[in-house]
């Protein structure tokens, strides 16, 4: 068993499922899940075993979230004429990583020693709930500014969300 695995073996459940539900909603609140991602996704023990502990994953949320919206404005090629658009998925996808942080936040103060399995079980859905519906703000505010681009651009946007996480670069044009 590696030092990271035996840590994650001695903390609380709580800390686990904050640390899973934190990386979760960094990764999964920016974009939507496709089935090339779906394919590769990590199981939520394997996440947290990456994971040193829930504080140090959300503590460098906000620059991720930044950077990522940066990072997609860039590729899907935003124009002047679609800002505005912009502007709301980006508001969403920081409204988003707020929740989540309030959510860590509030499971912080109880005590983990107190929670029962069931208890670790509904802090998990509690975590799962707030995900779906920032993913569904999300794409409601993407799907505003989706249907004004141009199809060369929609396109394009098609490739940048199949190659999430892959590193790909945007569609030529």
């Amino acid at each position: 068993m590696s030092p990271l695995s035996r840590t994650f073996a001695n903390s609380s459940p709580l800390l686990r499922t904050v640390a899973i539900a934190a990386l979760m909603g960094t990764t999964m609140l920016v974009s939507p899940l496709t089935g090339a991602r779906a394919e590769s996704a990590t199981t939520p023990m394997h996440i947290a075993q990456k994971s040193p502990d829930a504080k140090a994953a959300t503590e460098a949320k906000g620059e991720t979230v930044e950077a990522r919206i940066t990072k997609l404005h860039a590729d899907l090629k935003i124009t002047a004429d679609e800002q505005a658009k912009w502007d709301s998925v980006a508001q969403t996808m920081r409204d988003n990583a707020a929740a989540m942080d309030k959510l860590v936040a509030s499971k912080r103060s109880q005590d983990p020693k107190t929670m029962t399995a069931v208890d670790d079980l509904n802090t998990y859905q509690e975590f799962a709930q707030a995900h779906l519906a920032g993913l569904k703000d999300l794409t409601s505010s993407f799907k505003t500014l989706y249907d004004s681009m141009p199809d060369a651009q929609k396109k394009n946007a098609d490739h940048v969300f199949q190659s999430f996480g892959h590193d790909a670069a945007p569609a030529k044009s």
